[in-house]
C-alpha cells in the first residue's frame, strides 16, 4: 500500500523559513516523479515543484521565484521542500504527490498518490 507521509507544517511569521518532509511507503520510490502542491482556502490545488527521483531535475512553478528549494534524500525515500522568504500568501495546505515520471509538469490531475497534506501558516 501506498503510502505519502507529510510532515514540517506549521505557523511561521513573514519572512521566515519553514522544510517540508515526504516520506514515501510501499512505493517504488526509484526513477519517479514525486511533486509539492498547495492548496488555499477557496482556491485550486497548484503545483509548487517537482523533482525526478532518477536523475534530481527539478521543476518549478514560476512564482516560486527562487524562494522554494525541492531536494531529496534516496536512502530515507524523503522528499523535500525548502520554504524561505515566506509570505501570508504561501498560507495553504501542502501536500506531496508521486507520479511515474514528472513529463506532466506541475498538473495535480497528473499525479497517483497523494498525501494528507500539512498546514503551513504565515502571519503579517
Amino acid at each position: 500500500q501506498v503510502q505519502l507521509v507529510e510532515s514540517g507544517g506549521g505557523s511561521v511569521q513573514a519572512g521566515g523559513s519553514l522544510r517540508l518532509s515526504c516520506a514515501a511507503y510501499g512505493y517504488s520510490y526509484s526513477s519517479n516523479c514525486m511533486g509539492w502542491f498547495r492548496q488555499a482556502p477557496g482556491k485550486e490545488r497548484e503545483g509548487v515543484a517537482a523533482i525526478y527521483t532518477g536523475g534530481g531535475s527539478t521543476y518549478y512553478a514560476d512564482w516560486v521565484k527562487g524562494r522554494f528549494t525541492i531536494s531529496q534524500d534516496n536512502a530515507k525515500n524523503t522528499v523535500y521542500l525548502q520554504m524561505t522568504s515566506l509570505k501570508p500568501e504561501d498560507t495553504a495546505m501542502y501536500y506531496c504527490a508521486a507520479s511515474e515520471d514528472c513529463s506532466g509538469g506541475l498538473h495535480p490531475g497528473l499525479y497517483n498518490y497523494w498525501g494528507q497534506g500539512t498546514q503551513v501558516t504565515v502571519s503579517s
